[in-house]
């Protein structure tokens, strides 16, 4: 199995082996050993919650530098719809694109243009009625990572469309090269995403061959840019419309669809419990899944500055303010587009197997039954002091022979007592040739 990009990494000097991180990671890719924790990067999905619980700052995220706009002639700026959540009441959107683009970019094409697209394209899936049960939305890079760790039995339900980064850096490119002048590779497209997530699914994507997007800026680092030059930037006018600003929050992908019984779900864990249950054969009654990995969707992400609730409100109002403009595009060019295959996944998108014990079905089944056999003797407490995030995690690092039984403080003191037992017994014994016999009642000494 080859090596997996994580934008999720570890600073090994911050990090005290809490443990606080191995018990919120949704797919047990962290282990402590020798007093530092270790991400197991063939189960990451990038999520973040490590990044967010870690009270040690030990977990960070790696994104793109300002200084790689200087390899590109002619620089795009994809900001994500939850940037403008970022900023109080007294910034306008045009000012902030403005300000985005006076950080050195050539333009700005909001994302929320795309997700107006992408929403047409899961609309008219969804109708299609192609596929039983809920539909589940690709757009979140961690869901759609999780659901190839946790839940492959799923992936048949997602919907085959890109997330609405990659359209909009297809869409972005296509207008620039139009007007002439330019090459394909002197054009660069820089997404400011709000979650580490989003740099993998640069990096290392996943249902195309290769990202459209060319390096990812993190918002956190874009926010304080544009906050220098909002004074000085000329205004950029917003040309998305609410139903694709609205993408920016959890539940927006719902609203903008307006059709059938859809559930949205937000945060990682909330997630599992969901896909749990349609993994059960339940929720048939539901036609779409909005499903984000970020409690509050990408206003809640890593990478972003202001409280999720905060941006929640100014996001909503934002919305409702362009919710009833005119779309930029009409109801044929979205056909058109749609009809020619412009926003589908280009690969399919397979399972990561990295749950089971062994590739060998044989030697998996061997290996699950000493994982519960040596599950019955841990004492369950799930302590996390092994350095693993369960018992249960433990009993199959063991029988992947990546741990033992005494990595368990509590197998570890038992065998202890009994070898301190057995040493006791010993000091007790002396050999025949210098030990005195036992005198039996009534002989002379």
């Amino acid at each position: 199995m080859g090596r997996y990009f994580h934008s999720v990494t570890l600073d090994a000097e911050k990090c005290k082996g809490c443990t606080n991180c191995i018990k919120h990671c949704p797919t047990e890719a962290i282990r402590v050993r020798d007093g530092k924790a270790v991400i197991k990067e063939e189960r990451c999905v990038d999520c973040g919650e490590c990044i967010r619980i870690c009270p040690n700052h030990a977990k960070v995220a790696v994104t793109d530098e300002l200084a790689e706009l200087s390899r590109f002639r002619h620089t795009i700026a994809l900001p994500a719809p939850a940037l403008l959540g970022q900023f109080g009441p007294d910034t306008l959107p045009d000012q902030m694109l403005g300000a985005l683009v006076g950080m050195g970019f050539d333009e700005a094409f909001e994302v929320a243009l795309a997700a107006e697209a992408v929403t047409y394209a899961f609309r008219r899936i969804i109708e299609s009625g192609e596929a039983p049960g809920p539909r589940i939305s690709p757009a979140c890079p961690a869901v759609l990572r999780l659901m190839q760790v946790r839940f492959p039995s799923l992936l048949d339900l997602l919907i085959p469309i890109e997330a609405p980064m990659e359209v909009a850096a297809r869409m972005a490119k296509k207008q620039a090269l139009a007007r002439g002048s330019l090459n394909p590779e002197e054009v660069g497209a820089f997404f400011i995403t709000p979650c580490p997530a989003k740099v993998t699914a640069v990096k290392q994507p996943v249902g195309t061959h290769a990202s459209c997007v060319d390096r990812a800026i993190s918002m956190a680092v874009a926010y304080g840019e544009i906050r220098k030059n909002l004074s000085t930037a000329s205004p950029v006018p917003l040309r998305a419309t609410g139903p694709g600003l609205g993408w920016g929050r959890a539940g927006g992908e719902a609203m903008a669809l307006a059709r059938g019984t859809v559930l949205s779900v937000d945060g990682i864990h909330s997630v599992i419990k969901v896909f749990e249950e349609v993994e059960r054969g339940r929720l048939q009654e539901i036609d779409f899944i909005e499903a984000q990995a970020c409690v509050g969707g990408c206003i809640g992400g890593p990478l972003v500055v202001q409280n999720p609730f905060v941006a929640r409100v100014r996001l909503r109002n934002i919305a409702g303010q362009h919710w009833a403009k005119t779309s930029l595009f009409t109801p044929a060019e979205l056909e058109a587009e749609f009809a020619s295959g412009a926003w589908h996944m280009t690969r399919v998108v397979g399972p990561r197997p990295v749950m089971q014990l062994d590739d060998d079905v044989q030697r998996a089944i061997g290996k699950l039954k000493l994982a519960e056999e040596i599950l019955d003797r841990l004492p369950g407490l799930d302590c996390g002091s092994c350095g693993a995030p369960s018992c249960r995690a433990l009993a199959e690092d063991i029988a992947r022979e990546d741990a033992d039984e005494t990595d368990c403080i509590f197998i570890l003191r038992e065998r202890v007592q009994v070898l301190a037992e057995g040493v006791v017994d010993l000091a007790s014994k002396l050999p025949p040739a210098i030990r005195a016999e036992k005198k039996k009642d009534g002989e002379p000494a």
